[in-house]
């Protein structure tokens, strides 16, 4: 494997459906729809669409609740749909991603139906069954992530089943071999379909503590928080075990070819490697989330991009994520002057970038009224929702952005007649234009795409400095985190500034320093 194969030197772009292009006039998104804007992701410069879960689903959490994991929801289309889709996107030299959600299918799925039957149920060890603890009460402290218990009671049968996330996600048992039987069979019928890869949901957690042991309480709780976090997730995810699991998985897709396994995976770096597996059996890409969740100062993130490439095994290929449908939008987080300064440093770092619909047009936080909350984890904990950054795409200034002919099933945000693809994608300072010069220049310079990385003293500290160099070619980034203006020395030798963030510096040549406006990134290309 080499750094020429496509998930390395390429871009992913997420795709929540739900939100992306509504053909049929149901206020939703769906797979026609994705196929329809398919031109102005080739237009972009991305390299891969990942879709989230578009299976037949009850959407208690809105397709993460499987029914059937070899089909396509009506709301969202057909298999033919879906086919369309493939092979339009391969026409254009698009590949396709698709969301896997192994952990846990829905309550409504026939296998969980049989499981419950009975205690005699062959289903019944697909599932994860305890007795109750002495007092009645459920078999351990494990808590679900959404707030409250993660155990059911079943009365038919008397026992509880565990659920991570919603009840109606109960949780499959990975140690039993034909629950893995029947989910490798199921990315061999996508596989066959054409699929490029998967992006597996929640991978740290298919395997738990076989004891059930309580997890320990976390001391440095406090209330306010989302409740999962009252204990420390010892015993109810991340298990050694996993890593078996997730080479079955790998040796699934390797007689495919070049086919992508990518992991989420919400841990600290040193847990994180782990991922890659034995000899790099794991998962391709084990989701690097640690920008997310680092704050937005130049030390911070400098120091956090060298301790994951120093952490990183030998041959593993690193990877960024900025935001995606379960976190705030990078807008919301940092504003907006800094969501442009966030876009180069996501597409200059070395590894496998993944952008997040509506990010390139800088959606930033949508209010969402009570009455139109869909989210079920704002229901149960309110204040932690994620319907803000599942809104709609925002294409024009028709009705309803051009996403809908009906009302979106989510508010569009309220500047959605400016902020849109055809107001900005012509506009010479936009952050879609941004967006759009920062792709093209990775696919131009080896440098970026599959280069080396090295970090650069910076003279300023709210500045963060980095090279991307291969062969003779080498480029310098240089990013203001700050809100003043800062002068950065250069190395000896010419510099030609490729790319700012703001309009009409490109082609400006200069030698010994480089002037940064405030919440400025520059990229320089040397000689």
């Amino acid at each position: 494997m080499t750094e020429t194969v496509w998930w390395k030197r390429g871009t992913v772009y997420q795709v929540y459906p739900r939100s992306f292009q509504d053909t049929d006039g149901d206020g939703v998104g769906d797979l026609p729809g994705i196929t329809a804007r398919l031109d102005y992701l080739a237009w972009l410069g991305v390299d891969a669409v990942w879709i989230s879960p578009v299976y037949p689903s009850p959407m208690a959490d809105f397709g993460y609740d499987v029914a059937d994991y070899c089909g396509i929801d009506p709301l969202f289309g057909t298999l033919a749909d879906f086919d369309t889709l493939v092979a339009e996107a391969h026409r254009r030299k698009l590949k396709v991603i698709l969301d896997f959600v192994p952990n846990h299918s829905s309550i409504a799925h026939p296998w969980f139906t049989q499981s419950r039957s009975s205690r005699q149920s062959p289903k019944r060890d697909w599932y994860i069954w305890r007795d109750p603890a002495p007092d009645g009460g459920p078999p351990n402290n494990w808590l679900s992530n959404f707030g409250g218990p993660a155990w059911t009671l079943d009365p038919a049968t008397g026992q509880y089943y565990y659920h991570a996330f919603l009840p109606e996600q109960p949780d499959l048992n990975w140690r039993e071999p034909a629950v893995r039987a029947a989910m490798h069979d199921a990315l061999r019928f996508w596989l066959e379909r054409g699929v490029d890869g998967f992006r597996v949901d929640v991978i740290w957690h298919l395997m738990k503590d076989a004891g059930f042991r309580d997890n320990p309480e976390n001391p440095g709780y406090r209330p306010g928080a989302p409740e999962i976090n009252r204990f420390h997730q010892v015993y109810s995810a991340d298990q050694p075990e996993v890593f078996a699991v997730i080479a079955g998985m790998r040796a699934v897709l390797a007689p495919y070819g070049e086919r992508v396994l990518i992991g989420e995976i919400y841990l600290p770096i040193e847990r994180l490697m782990a991922y890659y597996g034995p000899d790099l059996t794991g998962a391709d890409l084990p989701f690097n989330f640690q920008l997310i969740q680092t704050p937005w100062k130049a030390g911070a993130v400098r120091d956090l991009v060298e301790s994951y490439e120093a952490a990183l095994p030998p041959g593993g290929w690193p990877n960024w994520v900025l935001g995606n449908h379960d976190q705030p939008r990078i807008a919301a987080r940092v504003g907006e002057a800094q969501a442009r300064v966030a876009a180069m440093l996501l597409l200059t770092l070395r590894g496998t970038p993944t952008l997040y619909y509506g990010d390139e047009i800088g959606l930033a936080h949508v209010p969402v009224p009570p009455e139109r909350v869909r989210d079920p984890w704002e229901r149960n904990e309110p204040g932690h929702g994620r319907d803000p950054e599942r809104t709609p795409m925002q294409w024009d200034d028709a009705p309803n952005a051009g996403f809908s002919e009906a009302e979106p099933w989510l508010p569009l945000a309220a500047d959605w007649p400016a902020r849109n693809v055809e107001a900005l994608r012509d506009a010479p300072g936009s952050i879609l234009t941004l967006h759009r010069r920062l792709l093209r220049l990775r696919r131009e310079h080896p440098a970026l795409s599959v280069g080396d990385y090295r970090t650069v003293a910076a003279a300023g500290d709210e500045v963060f400095a980095y090279e991307r160099f291969a062969g003779p070619e080498t480029m310098r980034v240089l990013l203001n985190f700050g809100a003043d203006a800062r002068t950065e020395p250069l190395s000896e030798g010419a510099w030609t500034i490729l790319l700012s963030t703001r309009a009409g510096r490109g082609g400006e040549a200069t030698r010994d320093s480089v002037a940064l406006g405030p919440d400025e990134g520059v990229i320089l290309l040397r000689g």
